[in-house]
């Protein structure tokens, strides 16, 4: 498959919550931690892959009923 032109950068999925679940995915994106700290890192091709996997992940969670549709996690307060 030819692979797409992208002509803006590939944004990073984070939502500034940034707590892990207990299979270790962030809360916020359901990215792993590798993902996470190797974002700036990552080719384009990569971090689409990634995305991918953050909405399986997300497909998988909704459908498991760990989170109702249309629930998100709230970044708790800090004070």
């Amino acid at each position: 498959m030819p692979e797409q032109l992208e002509f803006f950068p590939i944004q990073s999925p984070c939502r500034g919550i940034c707590q892990t679940d207990e299979q270790g995915y962030c809360r916020g994106c359901l990215r792993s931690r590798d993902e996470r700290f190797n974002w700036q890192r990552m080719s384009d091709s990569e971090k689409q892959n990634v995305l991918r996997l953050c909405r399986q992940r997300a497909l998988r969670k909704m459908r498991a009923g760990n989170q109702p549709a249309g629930e998100e996690p709230q970044q708790p307060s800090l004070f």
